[in-house]
């Protein structure tokens, strides 16, 4: 059913951020509650990162009244905040193309537009990018101010803090706005949390700097600022972690009451010399009562219904490979107590708050920290834990040197459960888990496996408990699993052997990961052609099986190895194999199908797979071209396949 959208007389006459230079601040208050509904009218069609856009609408609209957009650069972080400042700077008319084929991100994203000076989809990168606009400008650049906005638990990832170190050093014009909501996608953890809901009372006073800025602000702004420096450092002109730092520091201010905020923006525009930070208190989905009230519900979301809340959930035929996951290891958790699990903030995305509530325990979120998240799953190994570090594989990427360093080197018994392997869809280019199995692949001591179904990632589970002789990852997508009844108990593989899944004689697909089922389709539209296809599940990456590469080398024409991740990954594995060990001197046709060398914008993921040339339909136009090239005729369908 339809819904009507909101009347927005105020917004109708907003083109860009220069339309708002002429309205009074009472016009900006209830432009915020129009950008507010249309936001809820939007995301209610498109679904997508909900919660977040709805508490910085106040912070947004004030922000583009008082600041000069675009040539004062706006950074936000996390990019998904953006919904408002998408609306505001040109883009109403295309907000319901979001995360959809062609349409618009669902984060800030440079080519899309002259207001997004940096895209923005991982947390944490603001400030060090603003540093760099802003030392561009001193360098003669034409950059006017730099203003980051760091929220949704951003704050809690040591770059921020890298990066406000390096900005007090450098003593430069530079404004940084703590969108403080006490909440990234689970509650936020760890002592810079606590020391943030400390300052956050009392809610309405601000706390300026000692260079004048408390004496240019409104007559009660300015008394609550001279009260907060007491109530929240304890003495009169007592200093800040913030401040410690380097930064001019101001706040709380009420991230929601625009007069408050106008002011503080205009005082600090007017004053500031050096790096400030504005310290602004948000509630996560303001305005909307079922976002309020569930703040992680609504922090992504499907479609719904914008009067209830209700959201539209598709039928499932087979459990999320991540609750799969999720379960599988909860019950070899209760059957052995040296297993933990590692979360970098995301305990339902990874499927451990199965775990967490049976065994609280054990079950560690380290907050947006997968560096620490890494080594600390390293000391866990190296005490004689079975530490299982859950991250997704676009994140597990800000953790590489820790891999590399802290646990291969050392071959500690690391287990990394590595979810949204391959495209990922509507959140696009910036979360596709691409590159995993060429990073990990590289190290030593490292063993890669990838599930091809559901099935099989219950068995790497147990492959994974039971090894202790290093390091090892398993990789799985996003989504649904192919409908496979479960095993009772996952068994345990043997390192470095695949399996054949389906015989057959002309030509061999090595599959790797996920894609298996597209392989298996396509050995059956080759097989209505007359062409014979042997399918096998390569398992693991590192080892590699190359008893089964051989044989499929021997036995076949061609070979196709077929895997979610870029260039350099499983196929280069085997065609290094085979290059070195004499399997390419016989003339077996070789093909690799991997993700081209660009990045894939957003899409269904069916769809982005179809960009990348990985249908079942160009898996089997790979294999007949192979062929052909070859010069090999088909077996009749009377003649036996081969066995392998």
């Amino acid at each position: 059913m339809a819904h009507p959208r909101p009347e927005t007389p105020l917004l109708d006459r907003v083109c860009g951020p220069a339309d708002m230079k002429v309205l009074s601040d009472a016009d900006l208050a209830r432009l915020a509650e129009e950008v507010r509904a249309e936001v809820i009218s939007v995301v209610s069609e498109t679904g997508g990162h909900l919660g977040s856009s709805l508490g910085v609408v106040e912070l947004t609209v004030a922000l583009h009244a008082v600041f000069n957009t675009p040539t004062d650069k706006l950074i936000w972080d996390v990019g998904h905040q953006c919904y408002p400042h998408k609306i505001l700077t040109g883009r109403r008319d295309r907000m319901r193309s979001l995360r959809q084929g062609g349409g618009l991100s669902g984060f800030t994203k440079r080519s899309e537009s002259d207001y997004d000076p940096f895209g923005a989809a991982h947390s944490s990168t603001s400030i060090s990018a603003a540093l760099g606009f802003a030392m561009g400008r001193e360098l003669g650049q034409p950059v006017g101010d730099t203003i980051a906005v760091i929220g949704d638990g951003s704050i809690t990832a040591g770059m921020a803090y890298e990066a406000m170190n390096h900005a007090g050093h450098l003593g430069k014009r530079l404004f940084v706005i703590l969108n403080d909501n006490d909440m990234s996608i689970a509650p936020p953890v760890g002592a810079m949390s606590r020391y943030l809901l400390g300052l956050g009372a009392p809610f309405a006073a601000l706390k300026a700097a000692a260079d004048g800025l408390e004496s240019v602000l409104p007559g009660p702004l300015r008394d609550g600022a001279r009260r907060a420096r007491q109530l929240v450092t304890g003495m009169p002109g007592g200093a800040t972690l913030f401040e410690q730092l380097g930064f001019t520091y101001i706040g709380p201010v009420d991230g929601h009451d625009m007069p408050s905020l106008l002011a503080t923006l205009r005082a600090a525009r007017a004053r500031t010399t050096g790096p400030v930070l504005i310290h602004a208190i948000t509630v996560k989905g303001k305005g909307f009562a079922p976002a309020e009230l569930a703040e992680d519900k609504y922090h992504g979301v499907s479609k719904f219904n914008p009067v209830t809340g209700e959201q539209a959930k598709s039928k499932s035929n087979a459990p999320s490979y991540t609750s799969v996951f999720g379960n599988t290891l909860t019950e070899a958790a209760a059957r052995d107590p040296r297993i933990v699990g590692i979360t970098a903030a995301m305990p339902s995305g990874t499927g451990l708050d199965i775990m967490q509530r049976r065994f609280p325990g054990r079950v560690f979120d380290v907050g947006i920290a997968e560096q620490h998240g890494v080594t600390f799953a390293a000391g866990l190994a190296a005490a004689g834990m079975k530490p299982f570090c859950a991250i997704y594989s676009s994140f597990l990427q800000r953790g590489y040197d820790q891999i590399a360093h802290d646990v291969a080197l050392q071959n500690l018994p690391v287990r990394f459960a590595i979810d949204r392997a391959g495209l990922v869809g509507a959140d696009g280019a910036t979360h596709a888990g691409a590159f995993d199995v060429g990073f990990l692949t590289t190290l030593p001591n490292m063993t890669v496996m990838a599930a091809g179904d559901e099935a099989e990632l219950v068995h790497m589970i147990a492959t994974a408990v039971a090894h202790d002789e290093g390091p090892i990852a398993f990789r799985f997508p996003r989504g649904e699993g192919v409908g496979l009844e479960l095993p009772a108990q996952g068994e345990v593989l043997q390192i470095g052997r695949g399996r054949v899944v389906r015989e057959g004689a002309d030509a061999a697909i090595l599959s790797f990961g996920a894609h298996l089922h597209e392989a298996l389709r396509a050995a059956a539209l080759l097989e209505a052609e007359g062409i014979s296809a042997t399918v096998a599940d390569a398992r693991f990456a590192k080892p590699l099986d190359t008893g089964l590469i051989d044989q499929l080398a021997r036995h076949h024409a061609a070979l196709v190895t077929l895997e979610q991740g870029a260039m350099g990954g499983f196929g280069g594995h085997v065609l290094h194999y085979l290059a070195n060990s004499g399997g390419l001197d016989g003339g077996i046709i070789l093909r690799a199908m991997t993700l081209p060398d660009r990045f894939i914008e957003q899409a269904s993921p069916e769809a982005m797979y179809a960009d990348a040339g990985l249908r079942a339909e160009d898996i089997a136009a790979t294999v007949r071209n192979a062929l052909a090239r070859g010069k090999v005729t088909p077996l009749r369908q009377s003649q036996k396949p081969r066995a392998v």
